[in-house]
C-alpha cells in the first residue's frame, strides 16, 4: 500500500481491519411520508421505504363514519401520515407496521411526529400512543400491552403530560401541548435485551430534549417486532385540523456502529507504519498508536482509543 491509501470501515491493500470503530450508522429500515407511493394518498397494504412491513389499518374503529387515515401538508413535520377520529366520544385511527426480525440491541427506532394538542377533557377516556409491541398486528382500543408505549391519557389530565409504560408506568411532567406545538423526534433506543434510552427533542433543536429516559421494558412483550401508532382523541375538522390530528413524517431504524479495535499488515512489508486520520477533508494523520505486535506473519494494532470516526492508512516510516 503506497503512503497516501487509507482505509474508512472495510480491508484495504496490505492492511486488514479486524474489528475497529467507524461512524457506521446506517438505516437499516426507514420509510418517509414524502416517498412517492403515498402521492396518490395513504392506504393499507403500502410501503415506501425498506426494512419494514406494509401499512396497516387494521382495529381502527371507524364509529362514526368518516375519514381516518389520510396525508397532510399543514403540520409543522410537513408532508405527514395524519391519523384523525370523527368524534370526541368514539372512534379510533389505527396504523402500524412490522419490524422485520424484530428491533435488535443496539439499534435506534425513531420517528417524527406532530402529536394533537387539544384536551379531550376531565372525564373523558381518550387520547393517543405509540406503541412497541411483538405483533402480529395493531392492538384494538384498550389493548395498551406493550414492551413499551408512550402514551397521552386525558382523563384527569388537563397538562396532556405523556406517560411512559414500560414494566411500570412512569408519568413526566412534558405537555403534549407543548411537545405538539411543533414537531417532535422521538427515539428509541434498544440498549440490551430488555433495556432502553428514550429521548423526545424538538426538531428544531434536537440536541435539547424535552426529556431523556432510561428504563426496563416488559420482557413478556418481547421482542419488539411491530410499532403501531394511535389517535382516538378529539373529533378532528379533516385532515388541515393540526390541533386535533396526528402527524407522522418518517420512520428511521439505524444500525449498530461498526466496532473496529484490531488492524494488521503482513511482515512482509517492511518500513511502513499505521497512521490515524478523524477526517479525510482535510486529513491530518498522526502516528501517535499503539506499537504493533508480531502475531502469524502479522503486524497487529489493538486500537484502544475511540472517537466517533477514524480512517487509517499504512504510510512509509519517517
Amino acid at each position: 500500500m503506497n503512503s497516501g491509501a487509507a482505509m474508512a470501515c472495510a480491508a484495504a491493500g496490505a492492511a486488514t481491519m479486524l474489528s475497529g470503530h467507524c461512524a457506521a450508522q446506517s438505516f437499516v429500515a426507514a420509510d418517509y411520508a414524502t416517498n412517492s407511493t403515498y402521492a396518490g394518498g395513504w392506504a393499507a397494504g403500502q410501503n415506501g421505504g425498506h426494512g419494514f412491513g406494509a401499512w396497516s389499518f387494521n382495529a381502527t374503529d371507524n364509529t362514526p363514519a368518516g375519514q381516518y387515515q389520510g396525508m397532510s401538508t399543514s403540520s409543522a413535520v410537513g408532508t405527514a401520515w395524519t391519523l384523525l377520529v370523527q368524534s370526541s366520544s368514539g372512534g379510533l385511527a389505527n396504523a402500524g407496521r412490522s419490524i422485520p426480525g424484530g428491533l435488535q440491541v443496539g439499534q435506534t427506532f425513531q420517528t417524527i411526529i406532530q402529536n394533537p394538542v387539544t384536551w379531550a377533557g376531565q372525564y373523558s377516556y381518550r387520547g393517543f400512543d405509540m406503541l412497541f409491541t411483538s405483533g402480529p398486528d395493531n392492538k384494538i382500543g384498550g389493548d395498551n400491552t406493550a414492551a413499551f408505549r408512550l402514551q397521552v391519557f386525558d382523563y384527569f389530565n388537563s397538562a396532556m403530560n405523556w406517560h411512559i409504560n414500560d414494566a411500570g408506568d412512569v408519568p413526566t411532567t412534558v405537555s403534549g401541548i407543548t411537545t405538539g406545538a411543533s414537531g417532535m423526534i422521538v427515539s428509541f433506543t434498544l440498549d440490551t435485551t430488555n433495556t432502553y434510552t428514550f429521548s423526545m427533542a424538538p426538531v428544531s433543536n434536537p440536541n435539547s430534549p424535552y426529556l431523556t429516559h432510561s428504563g426496563t421494558i416488559t420482557a413478556t412483550n418481547l421482542p419488539i417486532s411491530y410499532f403501531n401508532f394511535r389517535n382516538y382523541n378529539t373529533a378532528s375538522s379533516g385532515l388541515t385540523d393540526t390541533a386535533d390530528n396526528f402527524e407522522i413524517s418518517s420512520m428511521t431504524i439505524q444500525g449498530t456502529i461498526l466496532n473496529i479495535a484490531v488492524l494488521s499488515w503482513t511482515t512482509n512489508t517492511p518500513g511502513f507504519v499505521l497512521a490515524a486520520s478523524p477526517s479525510l477533508s482535510p486529513a491530518v494523520w498522526s502516528t501517535n498508536l499503539p506499537a504493533p505486535v508480531v502475531a502469524n506473519g502479522s503486524n497487529v494494532v489493538t486500537v484502544t482509543n475511540r472517537s466517533p470516526q477514524q480512517f487509517y492508512r499504512l504510510q512509509l516510516q519517517q
